[in-house]
């Protein structure tokens, strides 16, 4: 079963820009960044939408979501099929363009494969963006129809393993302003959506140095995850290692991969360091 309220964390972030902010600098260029948030909006719930439809989902006026979109197809960006706009595969450039730069399939994705291959599931790495986790890399051998943990994904951090990871990391009072802000949706019947419960879950995944969640995001994910730490100490990003609920337990994946997930995301931090562009861009 496939959980259908994460699709709709994609645009969250860009959009609450287009917001009054005391804080945004001088030359501020809004019409960027409704156009980047109408880019976000499409998802696996809105592959395709009208003008109205997008300016609705972005919260904007159907005028400038004309403006912005009449721009992003004559640039290549986004398709028409009658009056309802797509994106077109052009999109995926400017990710690629991060993909390569941070030399991701040299630093991260080896120590994704061997994880994946000694103990067969799945692997991702991610790091924390407000209220949410986005996966950078991801290797897989499951086909299952579940939550799609596909490089660039993004997820609410209170309901992953990796997202919990990040939280633990931030400083007491960065993380009490976090957890007050955010909303927490009842992905599954299992989800914890209680912030006091949610905030000694979080003490406890500091304290061991390792998080564990079963259907928290979507029912079949039972997953684990270590942090990956700075020369300083400083959780820069989050490695999981995720199996079928039912065919794993969280006290399986400790007993039988925490090891391994450790000493991954250790080789991952000392890889990292060597590259510090990707060092740079991981940090909270």
């Amino acid at each position: 079963m496939r959980c259908s309220n994460t699709t709709s964390y994609s645009h969250r972030k860009t959009e609450a820009a287009l917001t009054e902010d005391p804080d945004r600098p001088a030359d501020f260029v809004e019409a960027l960044a409704k156009g980047l948030a109408i880019l976000e909006s499409f998802s696996g719930t809105h592959p395709e939408m009208t003008l109205s439809e997008v300016a609705r989902q972005v919260e904007i006026t159907p005028a400038a979501a004309r403006r912005s979109l009449i721009t992003l197809e004559a640039l290549g960006y986004v398709g028409r099929r009658e009056k309802r706009f797509h994106l077109k595969p052009k999109i995926m450039s400017l990710g690629s363009g991060f993909y390569f730069a941070a030399r991701i399939d040299e630093v991260l994705q080896p120590d994704l494969r061997q994880l994946v291959e000694t103990f067969g599931d799945a692997s991702s790495i991610g790091t924390l963006d407000g209220e949410d986790v986005i996966y950078i890399a991801h290797y897989s051998v499951q086909r299952a129809r579940r939550a799609a943990a596909v490089a660039g994904a993004r997820y609410p951090a209170f309901a992953t393993s990796m997202g919990r990871v990040l939280l633990a990391g931030l400083e007491d009072d960065a993380l009490d302003m976090a957890l007050e802000a955010m909303a927490l949706p009842s992905l599954t019947s299992r989800t914890c959506v209680d912030r006091t419960e949610l905030r000694e879950e979080i003490g406890r995944v500091r304290a061991q140095g390792y998080a564990t969640t079963v259907d928290q995001l979507d029912y079949g994910i039972t997953a684990l995850a270590v942090p990956v730490r700075d020369g300083g100490g400083r959780t820069i990003a989050a490695l999981n290692t995720s199996g079928y609920t039912g065919m794993v337990t969280p006290e399986k994946l400790v007993e039988e991969r925490l090891p391994e997930l450790r000493a991954a995301a250790s080789h991952i931090a000392h890889q990292m360091a060597r590259y510090p562009m990707l060092e740079s861009v991981l940090r909270l």
